[in-house]
């Protein structure tokens, strides 16, 4: 499996300008997502009172605007113009601070996030609640769970290191999602889309609505495909949906069963740049010569990985003060990728000895498998009076895991059966943790928050091998001062602590990192526009930073970095022009510096002095600009900046993103109907709108290498509802 990350650089003067003119005239906050279309009488009868009581679900998680944290949530209606097919992080592509990558290069299939110039691997994301980080390489792999985004009520993203959650340790985000909300009448659809690249996405969604007043049943099955921008660069993506509720009047029980099975071609080697100039799409994964001389590609060299979650979740009110949570959860996940490896050395696979091929070198064709189960519980209880509201809470997770490699065929040995493993390790991790968070209403216009972590950490590895044991105390507070019914202003501190990667303890960077995260912000709300600007000051010793470089299996390397920072400037902003255009910019500049970074050059250890962190753009900027010119029809034109960056952090010349502007085109049409459907929306994306050419991506070996993305492409789609 390969642990996905993204990239992207620094300035665009000329853009600047604009930016900056866009904000002079426009407004938005941490508030919910625009959704232009007024609910209709039903949609405020049947929504409203179950999203808040699922909402409990994930309070011991999430944050207010009472709450000194920098955050901005999405609705499942600003989500469900564009979601046709494409990954929940280009689904969030828009937000602050936020740059997406995708390996197959139009967003289907292994793709990525980050936030803040962190990758994906350090921002903390959640289910319900749950962590689904992996246990070892903390990253998030999208791809387990295709077109999840089509049960998802809402999202949080938490920028820095926000509030306490569970799991591994935000160090540049948290990403909550919440699953769909019951529903009090039964309801369904069907969703079908087509696009670019034999790209496809079939949804079928139901739910029973309530019944007896108590019980819901409800679910989703859909199947996503597409040959990908990229050659060869092809999925199959699967996924199911179903959960179970209960509605007592103090009561509210979920159970939830969901997961997905993925193939896809191998597309993350990237390319040179002489392939870059000469063809964009080219990929060198399964290529090899065989016993002609014939350059040829092996069919399955793919990634193949099932991954099945179980969430059971009960919330109690016990009065007017308390409610509690209780939630376990059960994850298992078993998949492998298949490589054919031209002319490999014997030496490196046990089982096959120099003197049963020449030359000490053979074809052969290999299996790595992981096989692991997640499971655990996550506790909290609310107590809310008179302008406290008080949560206590943690969580204690388990992880096991199974590495281990198959030789399936190995040409002219008669040493090697099929099966053979060739390596086989395990290990187990634990974590735990405990917090206590409060926010208190000291008078009209301060309030106060604190919030206390103690976070326990047990990694076991025999194939690496590591058995460490490490604890944590991740303390936070923050005043909010209500300037008048219209500003706020907020001022927090916060401490994490996050533990090394199992690739980070296999290439010797075994030490914690520590971050301090400073955060000043204004809100500001009139009617229904807003504004929200903050300042941040991430302050890290011993920071895991990306080298730029990538392991055999395709995952990042990282080195400790010492001491580095990361200060920047965040806007983001909603204006309703009028009934009928609304805009929605924001911006994020940045300066990231590791402090006299070391490197081991020919001559020995140089300090190179302060230099750029790797995959941190000082330039980030959005915009959506939305027309509705009926209450049913809306068309909205989307902008993304990326600046230059550097791909490694020693600032070399050659290892350098170029800065890139794609925009985007969607448009949505709902039509009415009295007869068999409820309603019929019609959807049409049309992605890089002005063909740019652009790499999201890369990575050094050596020489610099590149992931390309896709020019002008399309996606259309059809959703019946019933």
């Amino acid at each position: 499996m390969k642990t996905l990350f993204i990239t992207l650089n620094r300035k665009k003067k000329n853009l600047l300008p604009l930016a900056l003119g866009l904000f002079a005239m426009t407004a938005n906050a941490q508030t919910p997502p625009v959704t232009p279309t007024p609910p209709t009488p039903e949609q405020d009868s049947t929504k409203v009172s179950e999203y808040k009581l699922d909402e409990v679900l994930v309070q011991a998680v999430r944050v207010t605007t009472q709450t000194p944290v920098t955050f901005s949530n999405i609705s499942k209606e600003e989500i469900a113009p564009r979601n046709l097919g494409q990954d929940i992080p280009f689904l969030l592509n828009y937000l602050p601070s936020v740059v997406t990558t995708s390996d197959a290069g139009n967003g289907i299939g292994y793709s990525g996030i980050r936030v803040r110039g962190a990758d994906a691997s350090r921002v903390n994301v959640t289910l319900n609640g749950i962590p689904y980080n992996d246990a070892e390489s903390h990253g998030t792999f999208w791809v387990n769970m295709p077109d999840f985004a089509s049960s998802v009520e809402n999202i949080q993203l938490q920028r820095g290191v926000g509030t306490s959650t569970n799991g591994a340790g935000a160090f540049g985000a948290s990403l909550n999602l919440l699953t769909d909300a019951y529903s009090k009448k039964s309801n369904g659809e069907i969703s079908n889309s087509f696009g670019s690249f034999n790209s496809r996405k079939h949804t079928v969604k139901f739910s029973t609505g309530l019944m007896n007043d108590r019980f819901e049943i409800a679910g989703r099955l859909s199947n996503i495909a597409s040959d990908g921008y990229i050659d060869r660069a092809s999925s199959d993506l699967k996924s199911y949906f179903l959960q179970g509720t209960y509605v007592g009047e103090t009561t509210l029980i979920k159970a939830l069963v969901f997961g997905g099975k993925e193939r896809t071609y191998q597309a993350w080697n990237g390319i040179d740049r002489a392939t870059l100039e000469s063809n964009r799409q080219f990929n060198s994964s399964g290529i090899y010569t065989d016993i002609d001389g014939n350059i040829r590609h092996y069919d399955d060299e793919t990634d193949n990985y099932q991954q099945d979650h179980y969430q059971l979740h009960w919330n109690e009110k016990l009065n007017e003060n308390w409610n509690t949570n209780l939630a376990f959860h059960y994850t298992i996940g078993k998949g492998y990728y298949e490589s054919y490896r031209d002319e490999a050395s014997a030496a490196d696979y046990p089982g096959i000895g120099a003197t049963d091929i020449d030359n000490g070198t053979t074809d052969l064709i290999t299996r790595k498998w992981l096989d692991n189960d997640f499971y655990g519980t996550t506790f909290s209880t609310n107590y809310k009076n008179n302008g406290l509201n008080v949560v206590l809470g943690g969580a204690w997770n388990k992880y096991e895991g199974d590495h281990f490699g198959n030789i399936i065929w190995a040409r002219n040995s008669n040493g090697v059966q099929p099966g053979d493993k060739y390596y086989d390790d395990s290990s187990q991790k634990t974590d735990f943790n405990v917090f206590a968070k409060a926010n208190y209403q000291l008078t009209e216009k301060f309030s106060l928050f604190g919030d206390l972590q103690y976070r326990k950490v047990e990694y076991k590895a025999d194939g690496i091998p590591v058995d460490d044991n490490l604890n944590f105390f991740n303390p936070k507070a923050g005043l909010t001062y209500r300037v008048n019914n219209n500003n706020s202003i907020y001022l927090s501190y916060a401490r994490a602590n996050k533990e090394p990667r199992r690739a980070d303890y296999e290439n010797g960077s075994n030490k914690s990192e520590q971050l301090n995260d400073f955060e000043l912000g204004w809100r500001y709300k009139a009617g229904r526009n807003s504004l929200n600007i903050n300042a941040y000051y991430m302050q890290y010793k011993d920071q895991l930073v990306l080298t730029g470089a990538l392991n055999d299996v395709g995952a990042p390397i990282s080195t400790n970095s010492g001491d580095s920072y990361r200060l920047g400037l965040e806007a983001e902003a909603t204006l309703f022009l009028s009934d009928k255009f609304v805009v929605r910019p924001n911006i994020a500049l940045s300066d990231n510096k590791n402090k006299d970074f070391y490197n081991e050059g020919d001559t020995g250890l140089e300090n190179l002095g302060n230099t750029e962190i790797a995959f941190s753009p000082s330039v980030i900027a959005g915009n959506q600009l939305i027309f509705i010119p009926a209450e049913n029809f809306q068309v909205a034109f989307l902008s993304k900046f990326v600046g230059e960056q550097f791909m490694d952090n020693l600032e070399s010349s050659n290892a350098k993103l170029d800065s890139y502007f794609v925009n985007d085109l969607n448009v949505t049409y709902e039509l009415k109907t009295k007869s068999i459907f409820k309603g019929i929306v019609l959807s049409g994306l049309v992605n890089n709108i002005f063909d740019a050419e652009y790499e999201s991506n890369g990575y050094m070996y050596g020489d610099p290498y590149y992931y390309p993305q896709a020019g002008i492409n399309f996606l259309v789609g059809a959703t019946l509802k019933f």
